[in-house]
C-alpha cells in the first residue's frame, strides 16, 4: 500500500493523471471516501489525462458517464444514488465489460456483488489541508500502477 498527502484539488487531479499514463487498457479502480472527499477531483485529472479534452461530469445522478477516448474506453460510475446492486444490470454493465476499458467506480460498495473486482482501490481522506491517499493493490495492474505512481 502506498500512502500519499495531497494538498490541493490541483494536486488530486495530478495524481489521477499520473495513474492514467501508467493505466494499462483494462482495469477497473475502485475510489472510496466521503462526500467531499474529491473522488470525482482525482477522475478528473485521469479522464483528462487519458487525453479527454472536454468537460468531466459527475455521473451522480446519471450513475455512469463513458468516454471514448483515443487509446480506449473508460466508464465513470458514481454509484451514490443507487438504491440497489441488481440495478447494475439495467446499466448493461455486463456488456462494458466484455471489451476493453477502464473502469472507475466511486462508492463501490453499493454496487457489491454485481461489480468485477477491483485491481487498485483508492482511499481517500478528507483532511484540513489536503487530502491522504491510500493506493491499495489488489492484482498485479494494480501493483504495477502503484509502482508507477511511487515512482
Amino acid at each position: 500500500m502506498l500512502s500519499l498527502e495531497v494538498e490541493s484539488p490541483e494536486a488530486q487531479e495530478a495524481l489521477g493523471a499520473a495513474l492514467a499514463a501508467a493505466c494499462p487498457a483494462s482495469c477497473v479502480i475502485y475510489l472510496e471516501g466521503q462526500l467531499g472527499a474529491g473522488k470525482t477531483t482525482l477522475v478528473r485529472g485521469f479522464i483528462c489525462g487519458l487525453g479527454h479534452q472536454g468537460a468531466v461530469k459527475s455521473p451522480t445522478y446519471t450513475l455512469l458517464e463513458p468516454y471514448d477516448l483515443p487509446n480506449g474506453l473508460c466508464y465513470h460510475f458514481d454509484l451514490y444514488r443507487l438504491a440497489d446492486p441488481g440495478e447494475l444490470e439495467y446499466l448493461g454493465v455486463r456488456d462494458l465489460l466484455q471489451g476493453e476499458a477502464i473502469l472507475l467506480v466511486e462508492w463501490p460498495e453499493r454496487g457489491q456483488g454485481e461489480l468485477p473486482g477491483a485491481d487498485l482501490i483508492l482511499h481517500i481522506h478528507y483532511r484540513p489541508d489536503g487530502r491522504h491517499i491510500e493506493l491499495e493493490s489488489l492484482t498485479d495492474k494494480g501493483e504495477q500502477l502503484v509502482t508507477e505512481v511511487a515512482g
